[in-house]
């Protein structure tokens, strides 16, 4: 398992636009990705999920990925994240 904090740039955090973006990055692959922020735990290939984390602009995720391409999909998403999620 890997895991990682990161904190979301795009200035409105992970609403519908960037969500849909965020769930297309991870869902081809085989892992399980789950992300955490404040307490709770969200499966990052539901789009239902990751909108119902109310991610804001500058909070931080602590994503967790296991499975056979795990670091691919670590370099995948981050690289998402970290390009401001298309906005």
């Amino acid at each position: 398992m890997l895991t990682k904090t990161i904190a979301i740039q795009n200035p409105s955090g992970l609403h519908m636009r960037p969500a849909g973006l965020f769930v297309k990055t991870v869902t081809p692959f085989q892992s399980e990705v789950l992300f955490g922020i404040r307490g709770g735990e969200y499966n990052a290939k539901s789009m239902i999920s990751v909108l119902s984390a109310m991610v804001k602009s500058g909070d931080e995720i602590e994503l967790r990925i296991s499975g056979t391409d795990e670091q691919a999909c670590m370099d995948a998403v981050v690289s998402a994240i970290e390009s401001g999620l298309g906005e």
